[in-house]
């Protein structure tokens, strides 16, 4: 373990205020204790990275959140980026076990985070609930990634290269330097606009307004699946038995798609991290925008469907903000949503579900 010395002091109100950037076992980490330090922690957890995350001393709004609160904050950037599931559990519990280590056992645990991290929220409150009081995931696929990947993700693609043969890379076997980028971005987005009724189709069946934003969520998915079937050794999606509907002519496009097989070894290692259960024994609160191009609300909208069957759906509430964009959730929203999760917490005054300011 390497620990990098203790950086920009915040305040000098408590010998712990400043920020701390360090490293346990390849995962960088950074934490933050404000000046008036309640003696509790939160612990986020980041999205979607190719690479692993470093750290700076630079402030972020989203932590000065929980810091403006009087809470600790604890980040680990994970050993390893991209769909980082398996990585991302371990270090952020190592990271959580080092912090009390240093700083003291907290008197309250949350954990939270955006889109990936969302996932990763959701994971680790089902998993470790003994060490964590109450969880607020943000933008994330909240349902198996079996479901929303395969059905979201590698369809999606199978449906593109169907109208735009070889316009991207298939959604197998894609190239080993194939990146995203702004400008393949635009690329894709100038295709669709030569062919309005086919990016028509297209945007219905992955539930996006414009073809900018299909553009958008089409290279980055390709990216996403490339990383994935190199992280599990093989293409773990497989659509030989997929239907494909409300398109212009279903029988035409069910007849002309190509089919895959998936690797049984890739499907496994998908499910392993992580399928969720919905069992869940501390509130959650989630919270997403009420359209988001990347993760569509049908995808968190499962987990109601999860913790009703686990019959724990007295301890799940999700709320929605009206913004467009993926993780366009405003620092006053997500203080808003944490407050309610500590009343919550605190008093078991459950927090109303639905749109957040309508209330």
């Amino acid at each position: 373990m390497k620990i990098l010395p203790l950086l920009a002091a915040l305040s000098l109100a408590s010998a712990f205020a400043g920020t701390e950037i360090g490293d346990i076992n390849g995962a960088k980490f950074r934490i933050d204790m404000p000046g008036n330090w309640n003696g509790g922690l939160v612990v986020y957890c980041h999205g979607y990275n190719p690479k692993p995350v470093v750290f700076d001393e630079k402030s972020n709004k989203f932590v000065n959140v929980f810091l403006d609160e009087g809470y600790a904050v604890a980040q680990s950037g994970y050993a390893a980026g991209g769909w980082a599931i398996q990585e991302a559990v371990v270090d952020t519990e190592s990271l959580r076990r080092y912090f009390i280590k240093k700083y003291g056992k907290p008197k309250e645990t949350y954990i939270t985070g955006h889109s990936m991290g969302g996932f990763l929220t959701m994971n680790i409150i089902e998993q470790n609930p003994s060490v964590y009081d109450a969880a607020m995931p943000m933008c994330g696929p909240l349902a198996p990634p079996m479901q929303f990947m395969a059905r979201g993700a590698f369809d999606s693609r199978v449906l593109f290269d169907y109208y735009f043969p070889g316009a991207l890379p298939g959604p197998i076997g894609i190239q080993a330097d194939f990146q995203n980028s702004k400008e393949l971005a635009a690329q894709i987005e100038a295709l669709l606009d030569t062919a309005p009724e086919k990016a028509a189709i297209l945007k219905r069946q992955n539930g996006t307004k414009t073809n900018k934003d299909l553009a958008g969520v089409l290279t980055f998915l390709t990216y996403m699946l490339k990383e994935l079937q190199e992280r599990a050794g093989g293409n773990p999606f497989d659509n030989r038995n997929i239907i494909y509907s409300n398109t212009d002519d279903d029988n035409t496009v069910n007849a002309g798609v190509k089919r895959y097989t998936a690797d049984a070894k890739a499907t496994e290692y998908v499910r392993t991290f992580y399928t969720p259960t919905g069992h869940i024994a501390r509130p959650v609160l989630a919270i997403h925008t009420s359209y988001d191009p990347l993760v569509p609300v049908s995808v968190p909208n499962t987990y109601q469907t999860l913790v009703d069957s686990a019959g724990t759906s007295s301890l799940f509430v999700q709320q929605y903000v009206k913004h467009d964009g993926h993780c366009q959730i405003l620092p006053e929203e997500v203080k808003k949503g944490f407050s309610e999760l500590r009343e919550w917490k605190s008093s078991g005054v459950r927090p109303r579900a639905g749109d957040q300011a309508g209330r």
